[in-house]
């Protein structure tokens, strides 16, 4: 009997698990692109890369394909992922390195394994008309006043 019992908490636990689960999945909106950052370890030079849904981008010897990128909705500097596949061809040989998701907020997740090149999403591009608050102008400072000396200030 304490078996059965045992097993009923534990199936009830878990079905709350699942629901929980399902509850707390951040709804999501597709990007137009995605722009990643590319780091040569070797020459220390980085660079941005914009590449539309579908589409490829080379960076060195590094072909990266995108599928899509997503983040969450109102939030299009969020935590941004996008789906990739990078392959490595040199010396008209092909050779997968990466097929999956990357996260911009966790970059070490599921990174690129590669002796000279890192790859990481900044984030997802957005259509026209959507506001992202990262990409927008900061407001300018407010204005000091000039004011004049207090004459009753003390003097150092």
């Amino acid at each position: 009997m304490m078996l059965r019992g045992v097993a009923l908490v534990a199936a009830v636990f878990a079905a709350g698990g699942l629901a929980g689960a399902s509850q707390a999945q951040e709804e999501v909106s597709l990007g137009t692109g995605v722009v990643l950052r590319g780091l040569d370890k070797i020459d220390a030079n980085t660079t941005d890369l914009e590449i539309p849904n579908g589409q490829s981008a080379r960076f060195g010897s590094l072909e990266i394909s995108l599928r899509d990128c997503r983040y969450p909705v109102g939030n299009p500097s969020g935590d941004a992922f996008a789906s990739l596949d990078i392959r490595e061809t040199e010396g008209g040989q092909s050779k997968d390195l990466f097929d999956g998701w990357m996260i911009a907020s966790s970059p070490a997740l599921n990174a690129l394994d590669h002796f000279r090149y890192d790859v990481w999403v900044l984030r997802c591009t957005v259509p026209a008309g959507v506001q992202d608050p990262a990409q927008e102008a900061p407001p300018p400072p407010p204005e000091v006043e000039d004011l004049a000396p207090d004459e009753n200030a003390p003097v150092d």
